[in-house]
């Protein structure tokens, strides 16, 4: 098994010294920068390059500059997608965003996570779990959502949350670690 079929089946694996997710990343990393040095008003560029970054999006949708991810392709946005500036995504796994998704500044989404075992963490390894955010949601600024974590539709994260476990629809949920405070 590939180190790239271990990261797409939530297995261990070295992102490090594989050849082919390091080129991956690289080439993701160039467009990223190519996107990010645009003119903000040249939207048709804007998007032209990030056709080329994103796996999957929908007609209208906004990612404002700066924005950073490690490979793209796992990333999917829904109708109707606005980012704010400096959005990152560590997609080594599927980053899915439904539909009518509002992010703040300075979220980021880690799909990645090490083990807490030093010795195996120095090795260089790694895992990688899905992150999933429903429709009509809306993230306030500096939110950290982590590894494995989905939240359902209709919710409000409250600015500078950490969301480590996994939020049901319909509700506010705020703090670090974020959790549900009002249900809508």
């Amino acid at each position: 098994m590939t180190e790239k079929e271990k990261m797409l089946n939530q297995e261990i694996y070295n992102a490090n010294y594989d050849k082919e997710l390091i080129e991956e990343r690289t080439n993701t990393q160039d467009l990223c920068y190519e996107y990010n040095n645009i003119k903000p008003s040249n939207i048709e560029k804007r998007k032209e390059i990030l056709s080329k970054i994103i796996g999957k999006t929908k007609k209208e949708y906004c990612i404002e500059q700066p924005f950073w991810c490690d490979y793209g392709y796992n990333i999917e946005i829904g109708e109707n997608f606005y980012s704010n500036h400096n959005l990152i995504i560590l997609d080594g796994n599927k980053v899915k965003f439904g539909d009518d998704v509002f992010i703040a500044p300075n979220c980021g989404f880690y799909t990645a996570g090490h083990p807490l075992d030093y010795k195996t963490r120095n090795k260089g390894l790694e895992y990688a779990k899905p992150i999933t955010v429903g429709n009509n949601v809306w993230i306030g600024g500096n939110v950290c959502v982590l590894p494995g974590v989905t939240i359902g539709d209709n919710v409000v994260i409250g600015a500078g949350s950490v969301v480590n476990k996994d939020i049901p629809s319909n509700s506010v949920a705020v703090g670090n670690p974020c959790k549900v405070i009002k249900k809508l």
